[in-house]
C-alpha cells in the first residue's frame, strides 16, 4: 500500500472523530481574539501527537511543529482559522451553538477539525515527511488580524527555517459544488477596508433648513459621489467596491442635528488600486463638506490586503487535488472574489495558495444560505477530504522543496 492509499484509507475511518470534534466546537463558539474554551480543545485534541506545541503571547492562538522523518531543513505551513462570529443561530443543526449571538456561521469548526484531522495523518506517516510542519490553528480571522500577530509572534520560523510555502483552506457552504476544490492563481480575494465618516453641521428646527448647515443631505451626497467615484476614477477592469452599511444622523423629523454619521466597506483587487482608493474616498466627502460649509471628518482605515496565490503553486494545489480526488473534484476559480483574508499576510510572506472546498448540504448547492448567514449549513462528509488534502499537501510540497533545494556550498 502505497503512502496516499494508507493516508486515504486513515482519512476515511477518522470521519466520525471529525465530525464529533467539529460539533463539539460548533455548539462552544467564541469571538475575537481570546478563545480559550476553544484553545483548550484543540490542545487536547493535538497531545500525544509528538508535536512542538506552543502558544501565543498576545492572542490565543496554537502552535504545533511536527518533525518530519528527515531533517532536510525544509517546512510548510497548514493552517486553520478558530473563531466565530456575532450572528445568532437559525440553523436548525442538532448541535447548534449553545453561545448566545455567537455562531460558527463560516465553518471555522471545520477548518479546525480538518486541520487537527491532517495533523493526526501526518502524525501517523511521519517517516514520509521530508521535513517539517507547522500547524497554524489562528484566531481572530473576522476583523481581528489574527494572523497579523501570528506573523509578528514568528510563527512562520516555528520550526526553525522560515516555511518554504503556506496552505490555507476554507469551506463554503454554498457557490461550489459539495466536494469540490476551487482555487486561482494571482489574486483570489479582495483587500478590505473601512471608511469612517462623520459629518459637522449646525442643528436647528427643520421648517428653516437655510439657518442651519445641514448634515444629512450632505452625508447622503457624500454617498452618492463616492459611487460616481467608483466609476469614474477606476478602471472596470481593476474593480472598486464601496457598500455603505451603517448610516446614522438625527433624532425627529422635524429637527436638524448637528452631526450625520456613515460608515462603508471598501474592497479592492490589486495593491495599485489600493493604495489610492482611500486619499481619494476622503478627497470626495471633504469636497462635498466644503462645497456645503460643514466639516467632515473622514477616516480610512485599511484591514487585509489583497489575497494573492503564487501561480505555481496555486497549480500545485490544483495537480494535487486531481492526482488525489480525481479531475471532477477541481473547478477552477474563474474571477477574484470580493471576500477578504488575512491569511492574505501570510501569502505576502511566502509562496502558497489558498483553496475553497465545497461542503454544501443542498443539492441546488447556488441557492444554499451563505456563509456568515445565520441560517448556513456545512456537510460534515467533506471534512475527510479537507483532512486528507492537508496531509499530501504537506507531503508532496516537502518532497518538492527538498529536491529543487540548492545543494550546500562546499566548505
Amino acid at each position: 500500500m502505497t503512502t496516499s492509499d494508507a493516508l486515504r484509507a486513515d482519512a476515511a475511518a477518522m470521519a466520525p472523530d471529525l465530525a464529533a470534534l467539529r460539533h463539539r466546537l460548533h455548539q462552544a463558539p467564541e469571538i475575537g481574539l481570546q478563545l480559550p474554551r476553544t484553545q483548550q480543545t484543540l490542545l487536547e485534541e493535538l497531545d500525544g501527537l509528538g508535536l512542538e506545541i506552543t502558544t501565543g503571547k498576545r492572542v490565543t492562538s496554537v502552535t504545533g511543529v511536527l518533525r518530519g522523518g528527515r531533517s532536510t531543513g525544509q517546512a510548510v505551513l497548514l493552517r486553520a482559522d478558530m473563531d466565530a462570529l456575532p450572528v445568532q443561530e437559525r440553523s436548525g443543526e442538532p448541535f447548534s451553538s449553545k453561545v448566545n449571538g455567537a455562531m460558527h456561521a463560516c465553518g471555522h469548526d471545520q477548518h479546525m477539525a480538518m486541520l487537527v484531522g491532517g495533523a493526526r495523518l501526518l502524525a501517523a506517516h511521519r517517516d514520509a515527511l521530508q521535513g517539517d510542519v507547522v500547524l497554524m490553528f489562528q484566531p481572530g480571522e473576522e476583523g481581528w488580524d489574527g494572523a497579523g500577530v501570528m506573523l509578528e509572534e514568528g510563527v512562520l520560523t516555528a520550526a526553525g527555517p522560515q516555511v518554504g510555502a503556506a496552505y490555507g483552506m476554507h469551506v463554503r457552504s454554498g457557490k461550489t459544488p459539495n466536494g469540490v476544490f476551487t482555487t486561482r492563481g494571482q489574486t483570489m480575494m479582495a483587500s478590505s477596508a473601512r471608511l469612517v465618516v462623520t459629518v459637522r453641521g449646525r442643528g436647528g428646527h427643520g421648517s428653516t433648513p437655510y439657518l442651519g448647515r445641514d448634515p444629512i443631505s450632505a452625508a447622503a451626497e457624500m454617498i452618492t459621489s463616492l459611487q460616481t467615484m467608483v466609476t469614474r476614477r477606476f478602471d472596470v477592469f481593476d474593480p472598486v467596491v464601496i457598500t455603505v452599511g451603517t448610516v446614522s444622523g438625527g433624532t425627529a423629523s422635524n429637527v436638524m442635528p448637528d452631526t450625520a454619521q456613515f460608515a462603508a466597506t471598501v474592497r479592492t483587487f490589486s495593491g495599485a488600486t489600493g493604495a489610492v482608493i482611500g486619499d481619494l474616498a476622503v478627497e470626495v466627502c471633504q469636497g462635498v463638506a466644503r462645497a456645503h460649509g460643514l466639516d467632515v471628518d473622514a477616516d480610512y482605515l485599511p484591514e487585509y490586503p489583497v489575497t494573492v496565490n503564487d501561480p505555481a503553486e496555486a497549480a500545485f494545489l490544483a495537480d494535487t487535488v486531481g492526482d488525489v480526488f480525481g479531475p471532477e473534484a477541481y473547478l477552477p476559480m474563474d474571477h477574484p472574489e470580493p471576500g477578504s483574508e488575512d491569511f492574505s499576510r501570510v501569502l505576502q510572506a511566502v509562496p502558497g495558495s489558498y483553496v475553497m472546498l465545497g461542503a454544501s448540504v443542498d443539492e441546488d448547492y447556488a441557492a444554499s444560505p451563505s456563509n456568515h448567514s445565520p441560517l448556513a449549513r456545512f456537510d460534515d462528509a467533506v471534512m475527510p477530504l479537507g483532512a486528507l488534502l492537508h496531509a499530501e499537501l504537506a507531503l508532496r510540497s516537502l518532497a518538492r522543496l527538498t529536491r529543487t533545494a540548492p545543494s550546500a556550498t562546499p566548505a
